[in-house]
């Protein structure tokens, strides 16, 4: 080697070094791009240049830093040899460089197509965005509609003073208001659960099972009934009556048949109905009474009299005499039935005066007490302090009392008990005055007549009919009603109501 070639030995061995230096810093450039961002396609793209720029680096890189050492070392034959495979590898890695740069347009459309793809996708992310959370306003909007919906209907699911059912149609029981529990008489904190576990049957409520079979058919076809009358039993037995309207929907959640029911008890409006056609016909029988009371007594007296002018001139102890005095003694009994029947007309005259009630209880316990010693009865008294004095006619409420604390007798025949409360009721204002017993009770289907004239269960020669007649029609002369209660086999309870006068109320107010 001669010293103006050294320059040219030292720039081409040093170049091809540095040459491959760089070719390999930009792989590693290239590599950490793309380990940074794995689906950005133009740093892929660039890792591949950078792999065949590097393989065409080395390739010549070496090839001349081997030339010039073989050169300098004399081994210009090994370099004539090695030479074709060094210059066929540089044109191989030229070609793959070539080869690869080829695609660099349609890598860059791809990238572009890339970028826009990503913008579109971040502004369609951002739309969904606010779209999403404008959703999440109306559904919470929507939902705070409905809670608010929800409520308002819950609460008059609950507070309805009527029934409110929501029942299957094969009569399962599936919702009901606590207004519905206590016409039913059922447990409304437990009634949903016990429901659903031991399919409460609606139908069961009803007293003639071919009512709700009915109900059922006509919501079948016709979808509604409105004020459909029925008679249910409550749980503890006791009958009411209820008017009904319902409507027939189809369930798509649980897919199958659901009425909705509304019943209102008319069990108090139906006793009220009885009570105003039980007075309009004693009210009837009363003026037909007083009308043949007043026929009857004129004739009755006359007889009495004649029959007295007999026995007065007929001697003691004759056939004669004897019979004018049986004439005089059922001509007397006619008297009496006559004035108790002008009595339940309240026709016969009444004097009435300031009296106490407790007072007039006491009197006739004092006249029958002993009786009912004897036969083993238990009078028990309760008598309410705020009961104040009342205008009465005290002969005739002695004789209503008696009638009552007789009939209690008679219930009973012996061993028993006897209650007799009063009680001051400031709606109104007034007295109550109740009289219970233990006795064998009324048959139901004699409730509706106990207070017509002449009805009597009792054995021929025990009664004649007229003692409940008699007490109704001196109560009402008062102002009152009688209501009676009776359940056979666990006794009966009267309750003579009277109006208090309105100074009582008054008068209390003050002490108050």
């Amino acid at each position: 080697m001669t010293l103006p070639f050294f320059p040219i030995f030292f720039v081409d061995l040093v170049g091809s070094a540095c040459m491959v230096f760089f070719a390999i810093a930009c792989v590693r450039l290239s590599y950490a791009l793309h380990i940074r961002d794995r689906e950005n396609v133009l740093y892929l793209y660039l890792l591949m240049v950078c792999h065949a720029l590097a393989v065409f680096a080395i390739s010549r890189g070496i090839g001349h830093i081997a030339k010039q050492l073989l050169l300098l070392g004399g081994y210009r034959h090994i370099w004539e040899s090695l030479r074709p495979y060094s210059g066929s590898l540089n044109t191989i890695s030229f070609c793959v460089v070539g080869a690869v740069t080829l695609f660099f347009e349609r890598i860059w459309k791809v990238h572009q197509q890339i970028l826009r793809d990503r913008q579109a996708l971040k502004e369609a992310h951002e739309k969904l965005l606010l779209m999403n959370k404008h959703l999440e306003d109306l559904v919470s909007e929507r939902t705070a509609e409905l809670g608010r919906s929800e409520q308002k209907f819950r609460r008059i699911f609950e507070a309805s003073r009527d029934m409110i059912a929501v029942v299957a149609a094969d009569g399962t029981l599936l919702d009901i208001n606590p207004a519905g529990c206590e016409m039913l008489g059922i447990d409304g904190n437990n009634v949903m659960v016990e429901a659903a576990a031991k399919k409460l049957d609606f139908g069961k409520f009803f007293e003639q099972p071919r009512d709700w079979e009915r109900l059922r058919e006509n919501l079948q076809r016709s979808f509604y009934v409105t004020d459909e009358e029925v008679a249910l039993v409550r749980q503890d037995g006791r009958e009411i009556s209820a008017l009904i309207s319902a409507s027939s929907q189809c369930d798509l959640q649980e897919k199958r048949e659901v009425f909705h029911l509304v019943v209102k008890d008319i069990t108090q409006r139906k006793i009220m109905q009885q009570q105003l056609l039980q007075a309009d016909k004693l009210a009837s029988l009363g003026q037909l009474a007083a009308g043949v009371a007043h026929e009857i007594n004129n004739p009755l007296g006359i007889i009495l009299g004649y029959t007295q002018l007999l026995i007065r001139e007929e001697p003691e102890g004759t056939e004669r005499y004897e019979d004018l005095k049986t004439i005089e003694k059922h001509t007397r009994t006619c008297k009496t039935i006559v004035e108790d029947l002008l009595s339940f007309a309240r026709s016969a005259h009444s004097r009435k005066e300031p009296a106490s009630i407790h007072d007039l209880v006491q009197e006739v316990l004092s006249v029958v007490r002993h009786n009912l010693e004897l036969k083993r009865i238990q009078v028990e008294t309760y008598f309410d302090p705020r009961v104040p004095v009342l205008v009465l006619d005290k002969d005739k409420m002695r004789q209503v009392l008696m009638n009552l604390i007789m009939n209690a007798q008679q219930a009973i025949g012996k061993e028993g008990r006897i209650e007799i409360r009063t009680a001051f009721v400031e709606n109104g204002p007034s007295v109550h005055i109740v009289v219970s017993d233990t006795g064998m009770g009324i048959d139901p289907k004699h409730l509706p007549r106990i207070f017509d004239p002449f009805f009597t269960t009792k054995s021929t020669g025990e009664g004649t009919g007229l003692g409940l007649s008699v007490s109704y029609g001196i109560v009402k002369d008062h102002g009152g009603e009688i209501q009676v209660a009776s359940e056979p086999g666990k006794g009966s309870v009267f309750t003579v109501v009277l109006p208090a006068p309105a100074e009582t109320q008054e008068f209390m107010g003050h002490e108050n």
